[in-house]
């Protein structure tokens, strides 16, 4: 039985002295496995605070390098390490966090090849991506595998945020939207800009739902989208209902096996 060390105690004290977290709480998030797709905007902030909250086991993937244009958001990255990997730049900063954790870091690009073998020994799959053909590579991957999703996006200074349980009969991304937008039709961050600090906000929230899901504490935003707008400082919330019709996780699926994503839709 795993047993914490007298330093960890006082590490994780804040979170032990919670009655909905406790030593059994903490066992668990010490146990458990998560993985970030991208560590850039969302991933940086989601994964600083699952490594400082302890969870066990963290794996990031991502092939792109340090920009100078990141720094603004992706605070898992400094000017020390620009031009290197993000992963690299990624697993430096957490072990500097807390060294008690494994970090797995993956310099590729996802795809439809490796996405399977990617998250399979992952409890939670956390995309951070920045792009739709990942973003319905990622839900497909988790619903055929029965993983849960936890899904973030921002843009200019707008964010959204909900979990997806496709595979417990809770609704998939495809119920929320079940074909890609035609391509060029929404400019990328790059394109339209995006304030630095919703990133933060919207990939912290990432984590905290991470650490419900781990715990098995609070109201999960299965069935809900959360909409943050930064400018007027307000947030909504709009019920998800799982689409009788929805071609991948409803009773007569069309959709049985990854797709080619890149062709499917190309941004």
């Amino acid at each position: 039985m795993f047993e914490f060390t007298e330093e960890q105690i006082q590490r994780y004290s804040r979170q032990i002295i919670l009655p909905e977290v406790g030593g059994k709480g903490q066992k668990k998030i010490a146990g458990a496995k998560v993985f970030l797709i991208g560590a850039g905007g969302l991933g940086s902030p989601a994964a600083l605070y699952l490594a400082a909250a302890g969870v066990g086991r963290i794996g990031i993937i991502d092939a792109d390098h340090v920009d100078l244009s990141n720094l603004q958001r992706q605070v898992l990255h400094s000017t020390a390490t620009l031009n290197r990997s993000k992963v690299e730049s990624a697993r430096e900063t957490l072990s500097r966090i807390n060294p008690d954790i494994r970090i797995d870091t993956y310099n590729e690009k996802l795809t439809s090849e490796n996405i399977m073998g990617l998250i399979n020994d992952y409890d939670i799959i956390l995309d951070g991506s920045d792009n739709f053909p990942t973003r319905f590579l990622v839900n497909d991957a988790c619903y055929f595998q029965k993983k849960t999703l936890i899904s973030g996006s921002i843009f200019r200074f707008e964010g959204q945020l909900t979990t997806l349980k496709g595979h417990l009969d809770q609704p998939c991304y495809r119920c929320l939207y079940p074909e890609p937008p035609p391509p060029g039709l929404v400019p990328s961050c790059q394109e339209a800009g995006v304030l630095g600090v919703l990133a933060g906000t919207i990939g912290v929230l990432q984590a905290a739902e991470a650490l419900k899901e781990i715990i098995g504490i609070g109201s999960s935003l299965a069935g809900r989208l959360l909409l943050y707008d930064a400018l007027q400082m307000r947030f909504r919330e709009v019920k998800v209902r799982k689409d009788k019709n929805c071609p991948l996780c409803s009773e007569h699926p069309t959709i049985t096996k990854l797709l080619e994503y890149q062709e499917y839709c190309s941004i």
